[in-house]
């Protein structure tokens, strides 16, 4: 077989890029453990001086501190010595409020490589491997790196796009958000809208207790372990699903549930990821990422659950509407978008 040289010195060069990105994403996770990317967003910083300001070994951090440069993620002055974050890097890195924060998503990372054995036994045997079942990094690394895009846009464009909703919201709704995890979106809208009522829903029990822990004491919220095919409650005005409902094994009941607990004039929101209605649309460097983690997380997930739908990540728009539309919704349209999620609004 003859090979192409252009081709493969290409797919070489990829392969470098990757290896370096799969090496480095430890690092990226020891850092922002250890701190280290929030004490050089202060200043230029020698390895010296991080290693003292964080309580860790000079050698380790000069060689940390080089991969990190040689990634791109820190600014490295040669002629001082030093090392520094540039203010997109400490938006990124090192910035707990920002909007673009990243680091979350590494934590998920590496839960996957932990849980690599169980996937490859569930590759043999097609059975899926349960939300529970996964090494615990994966909970807090989906909350940290969802909520910085719930934190920019929620408020601001999400609810303001569905006809009518922050209205009653700010008058006093009553709102379910189910699949909510460690409660992210739960507790963004319970602090915005006082005057209404939030439940958080999830199978998880983990999850709804970490939830807990972090509403303190905000009084318009709780949260509870259930399914979303059998939370209890009616007359909602709202039910939200956060990037869940292609998690589930049985969707349609999910939405079918969500149908039968609204209100006459309530709404179904669906924030989904973004994804294309065909695999071309979506082999990009949003869809690959979506794509892996569905792999890895989303479809064994549901394939753990009743009907084992397998919606995947990346279901697209008309698949997700022939799902709602199935639970018993009529009008259905997408709200808003983002280049990471959509969000589809549903009335009975």
């Amino acid at each position: 077989m003859q090979l192409d040289t252009a081709k493969l010195e290409s797919l070489l060069g990829t392969m470098v890029n990757e290896m370096g990105a799969a090496a480095n994403a430890a690092l990226v996770l020891i850092g922002d453990k250890l701190g280290l990317f929030r004490a050089l967003a202060g200043g230029a910083l020698t390895p010296a001086e991080l290693a003292g300001k964080t309580g860790t070994h000079e050698r380790y951090v000069r060689e940390w501190l080089s991969a990190q440069a040689a990634s791109g993620f820190v600014t490295y002055d040669g002629g001082a010595g030093t090392f520094t974050l540039s203010p997109e890097q400490a938006a990124v890195f090192a910035d707990e409020d920002s909007t673009v924060n990243m680091t979350g998503g590494f934590y998920s990372l590496a839960a996957v490589f932990a849980d690599e054995p169980k996937l490859t036994e569930a590759f043999r045997n097609g059975k899926g491997v349960g939300w529970g079942e996964h090494c615990n990094c994966l909970f807090c690394g989906v909350e940290r790196f969802f909520r910085p895009g719930y934190k920019a846009h929620l408020l601001t464009e999400w609810l303001p796009a569905l006809d009518g909703v922050v209205a009653k919201l700010d008058r006093g709704a009553k709102v379910a958000d189910v699949g909510c995890g460690h409660g992210a979106s739960t507790l963004i809208m319970a602090q915005a809208f006082p005057n209404s009522e939030f439940v958080g829903i999830d199978f998880h029990e983990a999850s709804i207790a970490h939830a807990r822990e972090l509403a303190g004491g905000l009084g318009n919220v709780r949260f509870e372990v259930a399914r979303a095919q059998d939370y209890q409650g009616n007359d909602y005005d709202l039910v939200t699903l956060f990037d869940a409902l292609h998690d589930m094994g049985d969707p349609v009941g999910a939405a079918a549930h969500a149908r039968r607990t609204l209100k006459s004039d309530g709404t179904l929101m669906l924030v989904e990821p973004m994804a294309g209605d065909s695999l071309a649309e979506n082999l990009n460097r949003v869809g690959r990422i979506f794509y892996a983690f569905s792999a890895s997380v989303c479809v064994p997930a549901s394939l753990n659950q009743e009907v084992g739908a397998a919606l995947g990540a990346q279901a697209g728009e008309r698949r997700l509407a022939e799902v709602v539309r199935e639970g018993g919704f009529s009008r259905i349209r997408r709200a808003a978008e983002t280049p990471f999620n959509m969000v589809l609004e549903a009335r009975p």
